[in-house]
């Protein structure tokens, strides 16, 4: 029971997710006063999924998850999962956008939403933080970001430097949750964002997100025979081998990971299948055919 309830802590990401969740909550309550009653009920239930995403991003960092996750590899890897998968899905769900947004002073609102255009006065162009998130979240290279940074921060190299300084450590936690909200605002409704990517393209995205986890999770495992990892090899006072350490951490992101990306590859399939009318049409799709003039009884 210690495990669970010794080793809170009170440090910077539950000062940050404080001031945000009192910001969003000023965005909230000026909206509702410009808006309808419909409205209003509307973002405040969107709201609980992005206090909920808040609530596990603290749970990641600040409980003995984050503490532990400096002596034990598969405690890493469940702060890995919090951080990468539910906080994000979370947030992303929660669309806490428009809220943010309304408290900013009109030149914060102008930069990131829409400004005139110098040559036509009437027409408008995206402000320059919206441009520059748009640019970074194109759907690929939100899919690309995101699996480069879950294979980039396991190298060794990496997460020993990581779980040695302070900084290194912080910039690992940003980077998980940066590149998690932007690839499931790929998969997830959060308006006023709009999801870019066809059924089909979500489904193979999901698909190579979850060979890519799984290769990860064997070379960790199955084809590792020694720790890659020194910072976990010699702490004292840890009875688990490093090499059993590492094994289980990789077992709990082959199997954690895919509580997430199941769910939401179902869901793709779903709206594939009744959208295209059937499975064969919707794996068609998948792999790249074009299902409606593919048929595999006509090949010749």
């Amino acid at each position: 029971m210690s495990y669970l309830l010794d080793h809170w802590s009170a440090g910077p990401c539950l000062l940050a997710v404080l001031a945000l969740a009192a910001w969003h909550e000023a965005g909230l309550a000026l909206l509702a006063r410009r808006s309808g009653p419909a409205r209003a009920r509307q973002r405040r239930l969107r709201s609980f999924w992005f206090y909920g995403g808040l609530a596990v991003l603290v749970i990641a960092v600040e409980s003995p998850i984050g503490y532990w996750s400096r002596d034990y590899f598969y405690v890493h890897m469940i702060q890995h999962l919090l951080l990468m998968f539910a906080a994000p899905s979370l947030i992303v769900a929660g669309a806490p956008w428009q809220p943010l947004l309304a408290v900013l002073p009109r030149a914060g609102r102008a930069a990131a939403g829409p400004g005139p255009a110098p040559q036509s006065p009437g027409t408008g162009r995206p402000g320059p933080v919206r441009a520059l998130a748009g640019a970074v979240a194109r759907p690929w290279l939100a899919i690309a970001l995101f699996n480069a940074v879950m294979v980039a921060w396991h190298f060794p190299v990496l997460l020993d430097a990581a779980e040695r300084s302070e900084p290194v450590r912080w910039l690992m936690y940003g980077c998980f949750l940066l590149a998690g909200v932007l690839f499931w605002a790929q998969f997830i409704s959060s308006p006023p964002l709009r999801m870019r990517m066809t059924p089909a393209a979500q489904a193979a995205a999901l698909l190579i997100t979850n060979v890519v986890m799984w290769i990860l999770a064997m070379a960790m495992g199955i084809f590792s025979s020694a720790p890659w990892y020194s910072v976990y090899s010699h702490i004292p006072g840890i009875t688990l081998l490093p090499m059993a350490d590492q094994q289980i951490g990789a077992g709990i992101l082959w199997v954690c990971g895919d509580f997430w990306a199941v769910p939401c590859m179902i869901i793709v399939i779903r709206r594939l299948i009744s959208e295209d009318g059937g499975i064969g049409p919707a794996i068609e799709k998948i792999i790249g055919r074009d299902s409606r003039h593919y048929q595999w009884a006509n090949r010749s």
